[in-house]
């Protein structure tokens, strides 16, 4: 009964937001772990906040199933249900969202959860229209009352923290590669997160290839005060099943995958020899499990 009752806490906590520049490869790593949970048995909702939606695609869903998916914020019909008074210009800021997550997730095939969010403008700035409150309502609803795991995949750059859709997560990975570009944005990422009330924030260096790289980006973190919590390969895998049109996650011998399993363990560490073992891996500089 003891363990059972820790692991209800911890699923509650299993909250992260993967974020970077786009192309960085965040998606994948955001689909990885949300597979990742479900595989250590957690109930698990992924949420795309991105513009350019393919967290679908990612979970395996095919381009026919994954163009059907209506986003929330573009939702016409349910945004009018939830927030409709019946007087022009005026709607409800108070409505409940539960149903939402019943009617409109998606099951994929790796028993991930999928809900396509959309996005909206300047969504933390006090922006009042119908769409907004929506998916503001429903953030909230899926990151802090809700138990199953979630992982966030959002958009391409700094906007999605200025408009606060990672507001309540308690975890923020920085994806980031060698190229100084990226980093240059984790950099940006960092700062912006660090004056919010988001726990833990880490940079995780993808697609890397070699030591020069691994240096540069273990470099480029030393100077600027990131925690780098994982390095995941370079995987020539990743790359022919992606331009063949299938998702790297059917393949789990792949080296990457593998990485980003490693980085759910960190995760979710679940006794103190785990912990402790995650310490050392993030004061490592990211070494992989």
């Amino acid at each position: 009964m003891a363990l059972l009752s820790r692991r209800t806490v911890e699923i509650s906590h299993v909250k992260i937001a993967v974020s970077g520049k786009g192309g960085v490869g965040k998606t994948l790593i955001a689909a990885g772990l949300a597979c990742a949970f479900v595989d250590k048995g957690f109930k698990t909702i992924a949420i795309d906040a991105d513009s350019s939606p393919n967290l679908a695609l990612t979970l395996n869903l095919t381009p026919e199933e994954a163009r059907q998916i209506v986003p929330i914020s573009e939702n016409k019909k349910l945004v009018e249900s939830k927030t409709d008074t019946g007087f022009s210009g005026v709607y409800r800021l108070s409505f409940k969202v539960d149903d939402i997550v019943r009617e409109y997730s998606v099951k994929t095939p790796f028993g991930v959860n999928l809900i396509v969010m959309g996005t909206v403008k300047s969504m933390g700035s006090g922006c009042t229209c119908p769409e907004n409150a929506v998916v503001r309502a429903l953030l909230r609803h899926l990151v802090v009352e809700r138990d199953e795991a979630v992982v966030l995949d959002t958009e391409a750059g700094v906007e999605h923290l200025g408009r606060g859709t990672a507001r309540h997560v308690d975890t923020l990975l920085i994806v980031a590669d060698a190229n100084m570009k990226s980093l240059e944005i984790a950099k940006h990422i960092h700062e912006l997160a660090s004056g919010s009330s988001i726990k833990r924030v880490y940079l995780v260096g993808n697609k890397v290839g070699d030591k020069a790289q691994e240096e540069t980006i273990r470099n480029f973190a030393r100077e600027n005060g990131l925690k780098i919590l994982v390095f995941i390969p370079f995987d020539r895998t990743v790359v022919e099943m992606e331009m063949r049109g299938e998702t790297p996650l059917k393949d789990r011998d792949s080296e990457a995958v593998r990485a980003i399993e490693g980085l759910a363990t960190l995760l979710t560490a679940r006794n103190d020899q785990q912990e402790v073992k995650a310490e050392r891996v993030m004061r490592e500089g990211g070494k992989q499990l």
